[in-house]
């Protein structure tokens, strides 16, 4: 028998959350301790797993199936692919750097930090399992279950508006999780009614489902998907939760949990209901480009600087649900690529807000100016994570925006060049922020800001690093993507669209035929 390494990978953040928990009162430095030393074992058996696949470490690392409730067909089943493979290092590298920095958050909060740390472990293991899950029950389970933990952090830490914010987003969640469920009983009385009650995701995939069933079911998993994500008009919840929330609980919202929504659209939306998805994606496409166009106005007109976060990420997520259902290739590909990518940009833009907040006492950004000549550091970060959403070249967004941009533009043209607007209002809003906060003349209240210190550099040294890293060297995880996306296309049955231009193919003699010309 192989070693479980998918499950390990999962249990070490439950069991980190449990541990934390069950820390002694009075002793939250040995909770986050805890915490934290269980975040980085769950990082390095992630980079385990993936160096498997991306650099064919043999590890034996295998799927795994355990028989769960075999009344019902529902089973653990665990497996992984370049698409999952990209989230579930994601979520296992973000992870330890939040938990840095919700370090000195809990006391500012004037709270106990055991629930801080051990709800941060209980999303991770929660979020582990949803990206590496292939039972669809198991998925939904998680998927609701997820809601429990976010719930309490926005709404026991933050702003004063934090639990109007924790209720909204439980309402809008769970409104799409009923939705979810009808679909999921719905797909479990096709497996019935195909003779082998199952929700093994492989077994569904190959269920031969009318295309009027297939709309409802598809409606019922798109709409609790759009609403995690978000995509407009789905959306109002996220930038009330981002601005009420803590700095670094936003980050995990943003930059890891909402993953889930656009996760579930590739992974199960697609193979699942291929008929639907190919006659919905012209319907979902101006759905994305809206909300690319209005999360970027919207953030332009922000004051807040969390919530100007907040509505960016609305736009980006637009793009990575424009890359799913453009279904081209290079696409699908990008919108994965665009998952990991938007998140550790975002986490890196709410990291260093927090910085900020945490100096000043104010997220408004007129409450800032000149920031950089007492705090340089500081300031460099900021720049470099406002470029890093804005898409600039080498930096790894811009790769992963250029592949949605380019393999929309081969299927739905005009959706393609209204969502590049999108990049130009990026630079418009980063660079207001940076240059409203950070240059001119220093505020009197900011003219002792201390520079970045020793634990916040170590917080944005590896998104630096990372950033910078799968900007210039992308290819390996494209490829490893790309095997998990073309399959996925490949049960939509969507054709290849026609290039640009026709390349002809041309031989040795036609060679010396165009040189003669």
């Amino acid at each position: 028998m192989t070693f479980p390494w998918l499950t390990t990978l999962i249990a070490l953040p439950a069991l980190g959350a449990v541990l934390t928990a069950l820390v002694p009162a009075g002793r939250g430095t040995l909770a986050k301790q805890v915490a934290l030393a269980f975040s980085l074992i769950t990082l390095i058996v992630g980079g385990l797993i993936t160096s498997h696949y991306l650099f064919d470490l043999d590890l034996g690392v295998e799927a795994e199936r355990y028989e769960w409730i075999p009344e019902i067909g529902a089973s653990w089943a665990l497996d992984v692919n370049g698409i999952s493979l990209a989230l579930i290092a994601l979520t296992v590298v973000s992870t330890p750097i939040i938990a840095l920095a919700m370090w000195r958050e809990a006391e500012a909060e004037k709270r106990d930090p055991k629930p801080f740390f051990a709800l941060l472990l209980a999303v991770e293991a929660l979020t582990l399992v949803a990206f590496a899950s292939r039972d669809v029950l198991l998925f939904y389970l998680v998927f609701e279950a997820m809601l429990i933990p976010l719930y309490f952090l926005i709404g026991m830490y933050g702003g004063p508006q934090r639990r109007y914010a924790a209720v909204k987003f439980l309402l809008y969640n769970l409104a799409g999780g009923l939705l979810m469920l009808a679909a999921v009983i719905g797909l479990y009385v096709q497996s019935i009614d195909a003779g082998s009650a199952t929700f093994f995701l492989p077994d569904l995939v190959a269920l031969d489902i009318d295309v009027t069933t297939q709309r409802w079911l598809f409606l019922g998993f798109m709409i609790a998907f759009a609403i995690k994500a978000p995509l407009w008009p789905f959306h109002t919840w996220l930038p009330d939760a981002v601005a009420e929330a803590t700095p670094s609980n936003a980050a995990l919202l943003t930059g890891v949990a909402d993953k889930v929504g656009t996760f579930g659209m590739i992974a199960l939306a697609l193979p699942l209901f291929p008929d639907a998805s190919r006659e919905f994606a012209p319907v979902i496409v101006t759905l994305a480009v809206i909300s690319i166009i209005y999360g970027a106005l919207l953030a332009i007109g922000q004051t807040d600087m969390k919530r100007l976060i907040g509505y960016t990420s609305i736009s980006h997520f637009g793009f990575i649900v424009l890359g799913v259902f453009a279904l081209t290739g290079e696409a699908a590909a990008g919108a994965t690529l665009y998952m990991i990518n938007h998140g550790l940009s975002t986490i890196a833009l709410f990291v260093v807000v927090g910085f900020m907040i945490a100096r000043r006492g104010s997220r408004q950004v007129g409450d800032y100016g000149g920031v950089q000549k007492p705090a340089p550091k500081l300031a460099g970060v900021f720049l470099f994570a406002a470029l890093s959403g804005l898409a600039l070249p080498p930096l790894s967004t811009f790769v992963s925006e250029f592949l949605v941009i380019s393999g929309t533009f081969l299927r739905y043209r005009e959706a393609a060049i209204v969502a590049t607007l999108g990049i130009v209002l990026a630079a418009l809003y980063m660079l207001w922020l940076y240059q409203r906060t950070m240059t001119g003349p220093v505020r009197p209240e900011v003219e002792k800001t201390p520079d970045l210190r020793r634990r916040e550099i170590a917080i944005a040294t590896p998104l630096v690093g990372l950033i910078l890293l799968i900007g210039f060297f992308p290819k390996p995880l494209v490829d490893v993507i790309d095997e998990a996306v073309a399959p996925t296309l490949v049960e939509v049955d969507a054709d290849r669209p026609e290039p640009l231009a026709p390349v002809a193919e041309v031989d040795g003699d036609d060679d010396n035929e165009g040189t003669d010309q």
